[in-house]
């Protein structure tokens, strides 16, 4: 399998779906702007979300992918489909009693998650109505990563990759059409993303079903197979939900702020999750299997060259991410949200928010191409460990920045928390033994200088004052912004030519 081929049709899918989520979200701030009801609706949604990741995308496929790809390579198919069908079955009982759990709890979830909403009853009330729609997308939604697991695992990338997509139509067109039939009318955002939850699961289940791996339901408690994937969940659980309490400590600070501070921080964030999801997930995606067949096949060089292959890429389209979205942080932001009831205050308030969360851009992408080197080992204890630290800090930071910086502190602390994280991480694999960078990477670093110093340059030129993006139509903006990224890529990738990086270089097979 060609990974960089693997690579660019993952993120060629992911980029559709998150030029979409721009779209879906500059339609809610046209709609909604950022205020009592984006306050409130964030908060709902923030926490299935957060559970997506831990139970689906984080915790269980960091688990199942392993032992799956180790069924695919060692065990007949038979076997194979006998352990997708009984880890289905008890996936989706365990999801139906947390869905009916958190909805009849919701109350104490707010008030546990979002405490400073209770000094206004109309805030929190209204949450608390939110979370009970949306909160039925956990059990859709992880079952949808269930899915992509398995077909990930057989080489289907593309389809996962833009399965997303449904989500943020779902959105687009609850906002601008159906919101007027609901009171008050962001109850249109909640029942969106339940609609898109189901529409998710019910795109990939045809492709699961070409495959032969369409789960049936099967309840022996004691497959084998399940009780592993169990074992390895329960460490992962923790894990993953290190790094997602921070993101939920960081709402608690945020709902204690100016009203707007938890909407200002969540734009923010969209835009750093666009080069974290087109590159760092697409990565960590084509990653984990292929380093899990690796480690299936004892492979051991296979797997130093696959970890270094997608270090290097990492900080070749990284970098220039990070410092691109510090320096442009506002033109973005105007360009994109600045509509309707999005004014000005907002766009400043959202771009001192990216500003600092651009500072750990890098990191957190270095952490979704580092973590799959111990997850493919099914080594989940050492993430643990590195996660529990990097809590400790975030917090410290967050106590730290809090008052000088507002919602911005929180932001930087995030950010700072996830390069503590990476370079755990990469401490531990080369400590272990695992992975040993190969030749040239003095000279990759110079090179990388090189060209970042020179796309600055023109960035921070072409830009001007921030002030002057605010004003104007913005079809100007656009415009403007359009050709200001498409001058800093070129000269990025020209000054990487002429430096002697060729595309030819990453080229990458897995064996």
């Amino acid at each position: 399998m060609n990974l960089l081929k693997a690579l660019v049709t993952v993120s060629g899918m992911t980029l559709v779906s998150r030029v979409f989520g721009f779209v879906r979200d500059a339609v809610i701030a046209k709609v909604f702007g950022a205020g009592l009801y984006t306050d409130a609706f964030f908060v709902a949604f923030r926490l299935p979300n957060l559970l997506r990741r831990v139970f689906a995308e984080g915790a269980f496929s960091q688990a199942f992918v392993p032992i799956l790809a180790e069924y695919k390579t060692r065990s007949s198919e038979e076997q194979t489909r006998d352990l997708v069908d009984h880890v289905a079955s008890l996936l989706a009982l365990a999801l139906f009693a947390i869905t009916l759990i958190g909805t009849i709890a919701a109350p104490l979830i707010i008030y546990a998650t979002a405490p400073g909403f209770s000094a206004s009853p109309q805030k929190f009330e209204l949450t608390v109505a939110l979370l009970r729609v949306t909160f039925p997308y956990i059990l859709f939604i992880s079952l949808t990563s269930l899915a992509g697991s398995i077909l990930n695992t057989y080489g289907r990338f593309a389809i996962p990759a833009f399965t997303p997509t449904l989500l943020n139509l779902s959105f687009i067109v609850f906002a601008l059409w159906l919101a007027p039939l609901f009171d008050p009318p962001v109850m249109a955002l909640a029942w969106a993303v339940l609609a898109g939850g189901v529409l998710q699961l019910g795109f990939q289940l045809p492709y699961l079903r070409r495959l032969g791996m369409l789960p049936r339901p099967r309840w022996q408690l004691h497959h084998p197979g399940v009780w592993r994937i169990a074992r390895q969940m329960v460490p992962a659980i923790f894990g993953v939900s290190i790094g997602q309490i921070s993101l939920l400590i960081n709402t608690i600070f945020a709902s204690y702020l100016t009203t707007g501070s938890v909407s200002w921080l969540y734009y923010a964030d969209r835009l750093m999750e666009f080069p974290t999801g087109v590159l760092g997930v697409a990565l960590g995606t084509i990653l984990l299997p292929s380093l899990a067949k690796s480690f299936a096949e004892k492979t051991t060089a296979e797997y130093s060259r696959l970890l270094d292959w997608g270090l290097r890429l990492t900080l070749l389209l990284a970098l220039p991410s990070a410092l691109a979205l510090a320096i442009l942080a506002v033109p973005l932001i105007a360009t994109l949200f600045q509509h309707g009831a999005f004014d000005r205050h907002d766009v400043m308030m959202t771009g001192q928010a990216l500003v600092a969360y651009s500072l750990g851009l890098v990191g957190l992408i270095v952490v979704k191409v580092l973590a799959p080197g111990f997850y493919a080992r099914q080594d989940i204890r050492t993430p643990v460990k590195i996660g529990v630290v990097t809590l400790a800090a975030t917090q410290l930071m967050n106590v730290m920045f809090i008052y000088p910086l507002a919602h911005a502190g929180l932001a930087l602390a995030i950010g700072l928390g996830a390069c503590i994280n990476a370079g755990l991480l990469y401490f531990k694999l080369r400590r272990a033994g695992v992975f040993e960078p190969q030749a040239g990477w003095r000279k990759f670093f110079l090179q990388l200088g090189a060209a970042l110093l020179a796309m600055g340059l023109v960035l921070w030129i072409a830009t001007g004052r921030a002030a002057s993006w605010l004003e104007g139509s913005v079809w100007l903006r656009a415009g403007r912004l359009t050709g200001i990224v498409l001058a800093g890529a070129a000269v990025y990738f020209v000054a990487l030519w002429l430096c002697g990086i060729r595309p030819a270089q990453f080229a990458k097979r897995a064996h």
